[in-house]
């Protein structure tokens, strides 16, 4: 089965023979088409600023690059692979080459994600799609149901998180070639893995992107931001820059056959138009691919807008199926390691109050005060959405790599209060997410990596040093030179995990805990969240934290987990089954939980 993604501008391969060329330079009088081994040769000019030409001889693997006025020789926006990075030329692609072997699959229901953030460079020692495609089972085994891979889009170098990406429409060829990224969603769907794609829609990466020189339509001076004009999505011209980024995410689904996409950093993305562009991709999934199969979109918002995660009558989505829920890992974050820097003071008050209400109702911060904000108010409320429209975790690639040392949790807090909060979001209606090596704890840390040419590269580590003197722990020059140069390859290298370690405690023990939550979530919860309609209730008394949720199914779901320091009773436990229980001991009027005792119980009756 192939299903390639037409695509109305780049290098398209013809039924008839050669390949059509379309490229947008609205500001260049005169484009020239230079196929390798022939002389270049000058495009036809068709009205908005196109240029177009077909050439008869150019096939599969033809390289290309378009010559600008100037005689500046330019890769495509649209490349759908460079191999010789992102300066170099583009090369044409036969999307109908690869056999897919996953006619069967029509995806998986949004409730069944138990999600995996994946960055292929560091999960494997090789840094491939072919490496990582073969440790796929062993998530599979551990009760994952739908990767999320870092970005892949092309960027500078060979090493990135994929936040630089210059080249939206192919995939980085320091992880391998678009035949060998399709061979591993194939593989996961043949393992019944979901492969959600994270995309960068809000920037252009700072070296490698050519379109300021010819097509200064495709930004708006209106909105600056901190990589310079933002895209333009609502201003003059901006017709066929939503078209491009619309295509891109149409392209990643139909043509690669991902499940879904994450969009970073919605926030960042500057749009009056009466349709955001996040909900404009969300309606083209939705009535596009998305009648066929399970197709979702995910957001990364830090404005927490409930809105663009409403459902209707039928729970239907209409922009995005769900949101990165930053405000739970905030609230983890703080009641387990009791920092409270930057964003982490808006829960140093009470953060086992608000990791409760997020567990409850989705955001903490549903319209109050932030001070972090200056005391603007914050969010919108999400009480009345299901807590599937709520992607939770404890980790994720910023929280860990936006450390100076790139340390993971379990460096930063005793192992008990972790697990009893690895409890509390595993065995909660939310969809869970865990992070590149934290199923087994990795000792490895995850670092900011990336490179850069030698004047951005020294520019980069110098701000990267810079930018943590406001830390008592690197205020002086000492500290801050131990601080790892992203642009060297021995920082890249120490952030790729150590799989041997799954078979070492404590490593070990961890990963055991996390199988038997994913068991028990997949065999009790997972079976009753389709139709769920609403957030829960909650209730604190000091460390000790009370939540029950309506499943979809009606039956209540009901959490106890103490996360305080001292031991503390509970009153009867519900009738019903006892679905999970750690450090819980019956007492004369109830229950006694010790710190980081946890019980999860599926109570008799219906809501």
């Amino acid at each position: 089965m192939t299903n390639p993604h037409e695509l109305p501008f780049g290098a398209q391969l013809r039924p008839e023979g050669g390949t059509l060329f379309r490229f947008w330079a609205p500001n260049a009088a005169q484009v020239h088409l230079d196929i390798e081994g022939a002389a270049p040769r000058p495009m036809q000019k068709r009205e908005g600023g196109w240029h177009q030409l077909l050439a008869p001889e150019a096939r599969a693997g033809t390289r290309y690059r378009y010559v600008l006025p100037d005689g500046l020789a330019v890769p495509d926006p649209a490349s759908r692979f460079n191999p010789d990075d992102v300066h170099g030329p583009s090369q044409v692609v036969d999307p109908r080459a690869y056999t897919w072997r996953d006619g069967h699959w029509r995806g998986r229901p949004w409730y069944e994600a138990v999600v995996y953030e994946l960055h292929i460079g560091v999960f494997t020692p090789e840094g491939s799609f072919s490496a990582a495609m073969r440790r796929l089972h062993d998530l599979a085994r551990l009760g994952i149901t739908a990767i999320e891979l870092m970005p892949v889009a092309d960027f500078p170098g060979h090493r990135s998180w994929g936040y630089d990406g210059v080249l939206p429409f192919a995939p980085d060829a320091s992880y391998g070639t678009p035949d060998e990224l399709k061979a591993f969603v194939d593989e996961a769907h043949a393992l019944g893995l979901m492969v959600l794609l994270d995309v960068v829609y809000n920037h252009f990466g700072p070296e490698g992107n050519y379109l300021h020189g010819y097509c200064p339509q495709f930004f708006n001076p209106a909105h600056p931001t901190p990589w310079g004009a933002a895209i333009n999505f609502d201003g003059e011209h901006s017709g066929p820059v939503r078209d491009f980024f619309r295509h891109n995410a149409l392209y990643w689904v139909e043509e690669y056959h991902f499940d879904g996409l994450r969009l970073d950093a919605v926030h960042a993305i500057h749009d009056d138009s009466p349709q955001h562009i996040a909900c404009e991709i969300g309606e083209a999934l939705r009535n596009g691919p998305g009648r066929t199969r399970e197709v979702h979109l995910v957001l990364e918002n830090e404005r927490n807008e409930a809105h663009r995660l409403a459902r209707d009558d039928q729970g239907t989505w209409a922009c995005a199926t769900a949101q990165w829920n930053d405000d739970l890992h905030h609230a983890a974050h703080v009641l387990l390691t009791g920092e409270t820097d930057a964003y982490y003071s808006d829960f140093a008050a009470n953060p086992i109050e608000l990791f409760a209400r997020a567990l409850a109702e989705g955001f903490a911060y549903q319209g109050q005060a932030s001070a972090y904000r200056g005391g603007a108010p914050h969010g919108e409320r999400s009480a009345q959405l299901p807590t599937t429209a709520f992607v939770s975790f404890v980790q994720n690639h910023d929280q860990i790599g936006n450390r100076a040392m790139g340390e993971r949790l379990s460096a930063l807090c005793s192992a008990e209060r972790l697990d009893a909060v690895y409890a509390c979001l595993l065995l909660s209606p939310h969809v869970p997410m865990l992070f590149c090596g934290e199923e087994f704890a990795a000792s490895t840390p995850f670092l900011f990596f990336c490179d850069f040419g030698p004047e951005l590269a020294q520019a980069v580590s110098n701000g990267r040093r810079a930018e943590f003197a406001r830390f008592a722990a690197f205020r002086n020059d000492s500290a801050r030179e131990r601080i790892p140069d992203p642009n060297a390859t021995t920082t890249f290298q120490a952030s790729k995990l150590r799989w041997e370690e799954c078979d070492l405690p404590p490593h070990s023990r961890r990963l055991a805990l996390i199988a038997q939550l994913l068991a028990l979530r997949k065999q009790h919860l997972q079976p009753r969240l389709a139709g769920l309609q609403r957030g829960g209730s909650h209730r604190c008394d000091g460390g000790l934290i009370r939540i029950e949720w309506f499943l979809g199914d009606g039956s209540p779901w009901h959490l106890v987990a103490n996360l305080g320091d001292a031991a503390v009773t509970h009153g009867p436990a519900p009738a019903g089954e006892t679905i999970f229980t750690h450090k819980v001991a019956p007492a004369e009027t109830g229950l006694l939980l010790e710190p980081g005792g946890v019980q999860v119980t599926r109570v008799d009756g219906h809501g």
